[in-house]
């Protein structure tokens, strides 16, 4: 009898049983997954490698399918050269501006965080009168719909989400008086960003209707040859007037239910603020429209240094600066600055976020800057509007609790959309940008950075407004969840990290 040598009998008479098409599947298999091993982590975070290659190893041929169409962390070359061009022309047109404005004393801290906004993205910090904040949702449409009948050259909008409904009209009837008078109005949003909400089909039709220039931000026509990675975004909120006045923020062109009718019959709706500012800061916000506008339609607008546009200052203005991101950078501006932020805090650190999911790094930071004294705080809704972000963000609150970080939730049905941090009462950004890896790798999104000065006073007031409407989770609470809950969060996070 023939010994059975490590059982390769066993191994002969199951390999004798396929035919040859499975012998080619696995063949293929462990190439894929070879090829994987070495291809995915390139430029890739550990915890983003790591999730692709689970699923990938799991599920080969559905994985890898997954990866191949949104896999890719970047832009197609086109807009990455644009991008890269748009930056060079910012730092020639800008080399004469300082880092900080002449006459504002910062911290070494402070003056680091400047130092790298503007290495980043070509971004010096400037000057600006913020006029207000606004937080009232109707409020906010009627006050821009109020500065465009100011309107005498130009309007350039730009909203991810756009519909035009009964909150909104306010705002189109004002565009429509602009073009009447003559002034030249453009508009951009987010093409996937804004197709499934009521009234997309008729848009762009009421748009023309009107004389206003319009264009979708990252289309996706691939019958028109018009291909990208199809879950990025163009997630930014803005609004210039005649280049001396401007809106920049969290919200939406939409109503506040969002057109949904699971919304309106539960009475759900965002809440956001949006930063009304004058003064030289708006030159640089409509560099970012400019840049975005070239992007999608090859149409040049001049781009102005701040230095050109000193009207409509107060007598002791705010030094502000932009920092726009997105996947034009590769550097992710965002990212850095927030997690640079986080570092540098010493006392306070409140965090408004509506999808909080962050990286590595942001985690750390923020847990690190907990375990140090700092006192934390981070804000978001009690339910949010997503089922998987809400799992995938339920998923942090353990470690973030056991750190000491205090989570504050808006109470349901509203979902609090606003975006800001806020760092020792000494620095603070708001603008479009969640703190999550979406925003950090996959939206083009636009900050508003400041040190000390009204936009602190007026952000900080909002945070305490925000305090006051919100319940406190604790970790005894916490801990009571079911374990299905638990399960279902953690798997949300791995899919999280699918960038």
């Amino acid at each position: 009898m023939t010994p059975d040598w490590f059982g390769m009998s066993l191994l002969h008479t199951v390999s004798g049983g396929l035919v040859w098409w499975a012998w080619i599947l696995l063949g293929l298999d462990l190439v894929v997954k070879i090829i994987a091993v070495g291809y995915v982590p390139s430029q890739r975070k550990p915890s983003s490698a790591m999730a692709w290659l689970l699923a990938i190893f799991l599920l080969p041929f559905i994985g890898i399918a997954l990866f191949m169409l949104i896999g890719s962390p970047y832009i197609n070359r086109r807009r990455h050269k644009i991008q890269n061009s748009a930056n060079e022309m910012l730092r020639t047109i800008s080399r004469d501006e300082p880092d900080v404005p002449e006459g504002y004393t910062l911290t070494p801290e402070l003056r680091s965080l400047v130092s790298l906004n503007r290495q980043l993205t070509a971004m010096p910090a400037t000057t600006g009168t913020v006029v207000a904040v606004h937080s009232d949702y109707e409020g906010s449409i009627t006050r821009m719909a109020e500065a465009v009948d100011t309107a005498q050259d130009y309007v350039n909008v730009q909203i991810y989400i756009t519909a035009w409904d009964d909150t909104t009209d306010v705002f189109f009837r004002s565009l429509e008086r602009a073009v009447e008078r003559g002034v030249t109005v453009r508009y951009m949003f987010d093409h996937v960003g804004s197709w499934k909400y009521p009234g997309y089909r008729t848009l762009g039709k009421r748009l023309d209707e009107i004389g206003v220039k319009w264009l979708v931000m990252l289309p996706l026509q691939p019958w028109r040859w018009r291909f990208r990675r199809p879950d990025l975004r163009n997630h930014r909120k803005l609004l210039v007037i005649d280049g001396h006045t401007g809106f920049m923020g969290s919200q939406n062109m939409i109503d506040s239910s969002y057109l949904m009718k699971g919304n309106i019959r539960e009475g759900r709706h965002w809440i956001d603020n949006m930063a009304e500012v004058t003064g030289p800061v708006v030159a640089l916000l409509n560099s970012v429209f400019a840049v975005d506008w070239f992007t999608e339609c090859g149409e040049e607008l001049p781009l102005l240094t701040p230095s050109e546009s000193t009207e409509w200052l107060s007598s002791r203005p705010d030094m502000l600066q932009i920092i726009p991101s997105g996947p034009g950078f590769t550097t992710e501006p965002n990212l850095r600055l927030f997690t640079s932020i986080v570092h540098h805090a010493k006392k306070s650190l409140v965090l408004v976020s509506p999808y909080f999911i962050p990286d590595e790094s942001l985690l750390e930071a923020i847990t690190t800057a907990a375990y140090r004294g700092v006192k934390v705080e981070l804000f978001v809704s009690e339910k949010a509007d997503q089922p998987l972000i809400e799992h995938a963000q339920s998923s942090y609150y353990a470690e973030l609790l056991r750190a000491g970080v205090r989570i504050r939730r808006f109470p349901y049905p509203a979902v609090l959309h606003s975006k800001f941090m806020i760092a020792d009462h000494e620095v603070v950004c708001t603008g479009s940008s969640n703190m999550d890896m979406r925003s950090f790798g996959l939206n083009y999104e636009i900050t508003l950075m400041s040190a000390e000065g009204s936009l602190l006073e007026k952000m900080t007031a909002l945070a305490g407004e925000y305090r006051e409407a919100c319940t406190e989770l604790t970790s005894e609470e916490w801990d009571t969840r079911a374990r299905s809950r638990r399960y279902i969060d953690n798997v949300a996070r791995l899919t999280s990290a699918l960038q």
